[in-house]
């Protein structure tokens, strides 16, 4: 199964689109707190699930159970906690809320989860796809795109 990884920020809409089309993704999975931030561009909930529709043929879902809590990005945020704390309480949250109950392995297949950072590293969309595939144990080839 393959599956992808994708943030908004320091691309235009040409290449981000461009990276989900040359991608063959079936499903943009987003995975953020916030989808309607004016600062999200082209990526706002509405837009970006035009966009991907019209673009690349593909569907768009939100499934902010895959988000961090407000509290927990904001102290990450403003360096109150460092990636190590956050990591393992947002790995804690998401096993708490037994996400990988709410999505389908299938669904998983052919899917982007979208953030807005960047590059995965320091990111919670890689964070949910390694605990994805290791909870359902999917031998996931996971790529991420830049």
């Amino acid at each position: 199964m393959n599956t992808y990884t994708i943030g908004f920020t320091k691309k235009s809409a040409e290449v981000f689109f461009k990276h989900i089309s040359d991608a063959e993704i079936k499903t943009l999975i987003d995975v953020r707190l916030n989808n309607v931030s004016q600062l999200a561009g082209f990526a706002k909930k509405n837009d970006l699930k035009y966009f991907l529709t019209a673009l690349c043929d593909a569907s768009y879902i939100h499934i902010p159970d895959f988000a961090p809590t407000k509290e927990m990005l904001n102290a990450y945020k403003k360096k109150e906690i460092s990636w190590h704390s956050y990591e393992d309480k947002f790995l804690n949250l998401i096993s708490q809320r037994n996400v990988e109950r709410i999505i389908r392995p299938e669904l998983i297949n052919n899917s982007c989860f979208l953030c807005s950072e960047h590059e995965p590293h320091l990111c919670h969309r890689r964070l949910v796809v390694d605990y994805l595939n290791e909870q359902l144990n999917l031998n996931l080839k996971i790529r991420h795109l830049f």
